[in-house]
């Protein structure tokens, strides 16, 4: 009796305990709580250190620590809305990257003298397609406004107008660049093969220069979420099955769909998505049980690749893009792209150079230097974009 007294005090001393204790304070404990030892996020920073340290070297530790540094976003102006935003934004001392690109043609102040040299050391070919690729004509229609360099005010959420349509979308400003790569020209027929969640498609559709417009994901649920997004941005009548069709097929196989159709195909795989897996392990690529997921991936890229390209026209171009620093997932899978369309499919493809793009906006962006293939926005605390991978190619036959 005794000993059923003193566990009665005992219990009611800590139920007085938990009244005194706020209720913000109070933590539930579940018994089956248990925190990983190996979260993906650490798995995901060992794995970077291992590769990235070799592929950039020197680079690697400003890249590494502006990757676990709050990320930088660009204010995608929707030319739908009636809203004018625009000078709002600039008030607050945005500017509009695209537009306003006369300052970044300059050669910027923090170019290194190794980017340089390996910027003389580039191979004649491209120098003279750089030189032919100066005069080239960026859509007046995209809008992407950022903050200076080493300003990180956050963009406030976009408010809808009259309409119900929100005046911007806010994303990376480096994810802008594959779609100005794509150089979409009137009443051309354009393919988003990866389209989910959906920023890349609403950079294309602000153009308003596509005849057609095919946009796809494999995933059911990421498709759902790209149709929110359209209808919160887009009009009604722009939505028409005459002008914009969205699936949730195979992109792998979409060579077996529509074959040599489209003037414009972008490509922008599913990835390790570096910045995400440094920072959330929710939905993580390094989790345990996605080894094999993870592993897959650059096979799953190919093919994608792969069917894009059987789905432009003879002519058309093909933009394929990434956000990982893996050369891997980047210029290795565009290598086997080029050499498997030409040998089991007799495509031929030419790669074509982005240094134009590079040189108007190297004030904006932090590009890697010296890669033999495509162009990449690397991570820098001063402009902390990316890391988005970029590699255009022409198909000739």
């Amino acid at each position: 009796m005794a000993l059923f007294m003193d566990t009665r005090l005992i219990i009611r001393k800590v139920t007085d305990l938990r009244c005194l204790t706020p209720r913000r304070y109070r933590v539930k404990e579940k018994w089956a709580a248990t925190h990983a030892k190996h979260p993906p996020t650490r798995l995901a920073l060992h794995h970077f250190d291992a590769t990235y340290s070799v592929q950039l070297g020197k680079l690697w530790p400003s890249v590494r620590v502006a990757m676990l540094s709050e990320r930088k976003y660009g204010a995608l102006l929707n030319n739908f809305c009636h809203d004018a935003v625009l000078v709002d934004l600039q008030a607050k001392g945005c500017r509009d990257f695209i537009t306003n690109r006369e300052e970044d043609a300059m050669p910027s102040l923090e170019q290194n003298s190794e980017t340089q040299a390996q910027d003389e050391s580039s191979d004649v070919s491209l120098k003279k397609s750089d030189i032919d690729g100066r005069q080239i004509n960026l859509s007046p229609n995209i809008k992407c406004l950022v903050f200076p360099r080493g300003d990180v005010t956050r963009f406030k959420p976009a408010r809808p107008d009259a309409y119900g349509l929100l005046s911007y979308y806010l994303m990376d400003a480096a994810s802008v660049l594959p779609c100005l790569a794509l150089d979409v020209q009137e009443g051309h027929n354009v393919l988003d093969l990866c389209a989910a969640p959906g920023g890349k498609t609403l950079s294309l559709l602000q153009t308003q220069s596509i005849r057609f417009l095919c946009v796809n994901d494999t995933s059911v649920s990421r498709t759902m979420r790209l149709r929110k997004v359209l209808h919160s941005y887009v009009p009604k009548q722009f939505l028409t099955d005459e002008k914009l069709r969205i699936t949730s097929f195979d992109g792998t196989k979409w060579g077996d769909i529509e074959r040599s159709t489209f003037d414009r195909v972008l490509v922008d795989v599913p990835c390790t998505t570096d910045r995400h897996s440094l920072t959330e392990d929710d939905n993580n690529i390094f989790n345990k049980i996605r080894v094999g997921e993870r592993r897959r991936l650059p096979q799953l890229q190919l093919e994608l690749l792969l069917a894009g390209i059987e789905a432009a026209c003879p002519g058309g171009e093909i933009l394929y893009s990434t956000c990982t620093l893996s050369q891997n997932q980047n210029q290795g899978v565009v290598e086997q792209a080029i050499c498997l369309a030409r040998e089991n499919h007799g495509i031929q493809l030419e790669a074509v150079s982005l240094r134009p793009l590079t040189q108007m906006f190297r004030n904006t962006f932090h590009f890697a230097p010296g890669l033999h293939l495509g162009e990449m926005v690397i991570p820098h605390l001063a402009a902390n974009f990316g890391p988005i991978y970029m590699c255009k190619l022409k198909r000739l036959t």
